[in-house]
This record gives structure tokens, C-alpha cells and sequence, in this order.
């Protein structure tokens, strides 16, 4: 009886491990596409894989950090194509989740509904008198910082385009005669030169982020900072007697917004926790 018993408890136990191993396993996806695991897969999910969203090991993230609101920032760049892709809710969302990521306490935006206006004009304008009036409301009490993050510059600083096209190059080995290859054998070649067509660009941009911390009581601002990354976006193909290959990539201005949010909120965390 004992035995049985025994038997029955350690069948238990290997289960309940088995089900918590289950549970604790990350999700797993698989690729429907048609051309999962060919050489173009997998260049793709390469350069996906370099511009998927990595998390920051922030340096005091035991230490737990005062509470603070995050308001919608500026965006200074003139940068036409940047303006309808972003705005300052975009890059405070970001800012949520990495401050969050950090351990600092986060009131978020959305449950403050019709007051994140009146918050952000206030401190927006430095009026400690309204600031004050506006903070005394619920959890905006405990608030100790005000956080916001401003795009100050979005440009393409650099561009280079080279290429090559060997029509002229296979029109001259085409016309030389019987020298060469023969005549014959010029006509061929100058059709496989010819054919031949590359073309390769990169494009770089530099954008910047500056962040301001602002005492949630006075207004004062408590500290700020200046980061800036660049951002490559290139692209290249190659084709040879009718077979061509393809492949563009880089850094998106997600990703890039995202990775300055990073650097800024690993700089808060580093020096003024």
C-alpha cells in the first residue's frame, strides 16, 4: 500500500514539474511562408533579427524609482515623412514602457484622461500654480518627477549610389568582329556583359532626442539630456542573364525612437535614481 502510494506521488510530482516546465516555456511560432528556410529567408530574418526590439539590462533596476507621469514631448524636426509617421504620444508610450522596464513607478497616460492636457500645459508653460492645482488629484499626488521625451533633430545627412551597367561594355565586345572570341563566340559574350546590372545604395540619418526631467511640485526641471543615433537604410541588386537578386533593409524610425528612448532612460536610471 505504501508502495502504490509512493508510486502515485512521485507520478504527481513528475507531472506538476512537466506542467510548470510548459508553463514557464516562452511561446513558439511557426513561418508560413512559402519560402521559410531558403537562402532569401533567411537574409531576411537576419536583418530582422538585428532590428527586433531588445531589452535593456538597466544598471539600478533592483532599485526602485519615485513615481513620475510621462507627458506627450515636441517634435522640432522639419523632416516632412518623420511628422506623419510619429507624434509625441508615439514616443511617450515608448517612454511608459521603458521607464517602467527600469522600475520606475508609472502613472500611465491613459487612465489620467481629460487631466494629462491640463498636466502637460502646465508644465509645459512652468506654472507651478497649475501645476500644483493639478496635482493634488488622486495618484498624481505621489508623483515625484514629470518625464518627457523631445525629438530635436530627424535628417538624412548622407546618400551614395554606385552601379553598373555593361550594356555599352557588351555592345563594344559585340562589335569587335572575328577577334577576340570570334565572332560568334563576341556575339554571345557581349550579350552575357550586357546583362549584367548592379546597383547599390545607403542612405544615413542622424536623429536626436533630447530628455527633460521637471520636479512634479515646482516645475523646475531636475535634469535633462541630449542623445543622438544613426539610422542606415540601404538597399542592392544584381542581375546576370535574366537571374536577379534583390535585398533592401536597415533600421525603421520605430525602432529608432525606440532605441533612443532606451539610451535616455538607461542614462535616467544610471544617474539620477
Amino acid at each position: 500500500m505504501e508502495k502504490t502510494s509512493f508510486h502515485t506521488a512521485a507520478a504527481f510530482a513528475v507531472v506538476s514539474l512537466l506542467s510548470c516546465a510548459g508553463a514557464l516555456a516562452q511561446p513558439q511560432f511557426g513561418n508560413p511562408s512559402p519560402n521559410a528556410g531558403s537562402t532569401t529567408s533567411q537574409q531576411a530574418n537576419a536583418a530582422a533579427d538585428a532590428a527586433a526590439y531588445k531589452e535593456v539590462e538597466y544598471t539600478n533596476k533592483a532599485k526602485r524609482g519615485p513615481v513620475l507621469v510621462v507627458i506627450p514631448g515636441d517634435i522640432k524636426s522639419n523632416n516632412a515623412g518623420f511628422m506623419q509617421k510619429f507624434g509625441p504620444n508615439n514616443i511617450a508610450d515608448f517612454g511608459e514602457l521603458e521607464l517602467s522596464q527600469a522600475n520606475f513607478q508609472v502613472l500611465e497616460r491613459s487612465n489620467l484622461g481629460p487631466l494629462l492636457n491640463e498636466i502637460s500645459l502646465a508644465y509645459n508653460l512652468g506654472d507651478p500654480d497649475a501645476a500644483r492645482k493639478t496635482m493634488q488629484i488622486g495618484k498624481l499626488k505621489t508623483a515625484r518627477w514629470i518625464v518627457k521625451f523631445d525629438i530635436l533633430k530627424a535628417e538624412q545627412i548622407a546618400e551614395n549610389k554606385q552601379g553598373f551597367d555593361g550594356r555599352t561594355a557588351g555592345n563594344i565586345i559585340g562589335g569587335l568582329g572575328g577577334g577576340l572570341f570570334g565572332g560568334t563566340g563576341n556575339f554571345v559574350a557581349g550579350q552575357a556583359v550586357g546583362s549584367v546590372k548592379t546597383n547599390e545604395a545607403s542612405s544615413v540619418w542622424l536623429i536626436g532626442m533630447r530628455y527633460k526631467i521637471m520636479d512634479a511640485t515646482t516645475t523646475e526641471q531636475v535634469a535633462q539630456g541630449y542623445k543622438e543615433l544613426k539610422m542606415e537604410v540601404g538597399a542592392n541588386s544584381t542581375s546576370v542573364l535574366g537571374v536577379s537578386q534583390q535585398a533592401k533593409g536597415g533600421v525603421g524610425l520605430d525602432t529608432m525612437v525606440q532605441r533612443l528612448v532606451q539610451t535616455s532612460v538607461w542614462e535616467i536610471d544610471n544617474k539620477y535614481k
